[in-house]
């Protein structure tokens, strides 16, 4: 049986066994990382400082790596220099040439434009367009489909196959 405060307790041949998880890391109470030493962050459920997470470690937010690692998709990762494909971005000129700022499950980050031939419909809306946007075609195509061109960023039609970056003279 599990009791608050991390105390689990229980009987081991006749003997109460009584153990605290807590009481093998030292405590020091905190209510912001700037509380803590250097190595660690502060744990605001628990309320302590902890040590700071190693590549690959699960993350909240980039306070919670360790040094040149930032929390992206619940993973500590090696930070990515700004305008490289991977970075974080908020606009499209926060991304070098070639490059648009849009969502990867959920965070906004620089991606590559779609190229010719790769498919460039919008998709439906819903919670798959909103955590993971389509960059819009490379500099000097257009999203074709046959006849019909694409004007505006988000026009939609419901015949989605064979959207692709394609020269505008096709």
């Amino acid at each position: 049986m599990v009791v608050g405060g991390g105390r689990r307790s229980g009987k081991k041949e006749g003997i109460d066994v009584m153990f605290d998880f807590m009481s093998l890391f030292p405590q020091i109470p905190c209510d912001q990382d700037q509380s803590c030493q250097r190595e660690d962050f502060c744990d605001k459920h628990f309320g302590v400082c902890v040590p700071l997470r190693q590549e690959g470690s699960r993350c909240r937010r980039d306070p919670q790596c360790s040094e040149g690692l930032s929390c992206m998709y619940g993973q500590c990762h090696p930070i990515i220099p700004p305008g490289q494909e991977g970075a974080r971005c908020k606009l499209d000129a926060d991304c070098g040439p070639a490059l648009c700022c849009a969502r990867h499950h959920g965070e906004m980050i620089c991606k590559r434009r779609l190229v010719m031939g790769e498919d460039c419909y919008v998709p439906d809306g819903g919670l798959a367009y909103s955590i993971n946007q389509v960059c819009p075609c490379e500099e000097g195509l257009v999203c074709r489909n046959g006849e019909r061109t694409r004007e505006k960023e988000f026009d939609y039609w419901t015949d989605t196959e064979s959207w692709q970056c394609l020269s505008p003279s096709s």
